[in-house]
């Protein structure tokens, strides 16, 4: 769970120097890996429905 708030703060761009500092002190290389890879594909799907459902009315 802390690697997904990691990645979303990474995705938004407003990170502290001492949050990242944390992070990298306390976070596996892999799970930041994977918790990326998971949000990227989530954040594509929602756009893919929000496009859908603009194009279908």
């Amino acid at each position: 769970m802390q690697s997904m708030i990691a990645v979303l703060w990474a995705f938004l761009g407003v990170r502290k120097q001492s949050g990242l500092q944390e992070d990298v002190a306390s976070l596996s290389f892999v799970h930041i890996i994977i918790a990326g890879v998971l949000g990227a594909l989530i954040f594509m799907g929602i756009l893919l429905l929000i496009v859908k459902a603009v194009v279908s009315h």
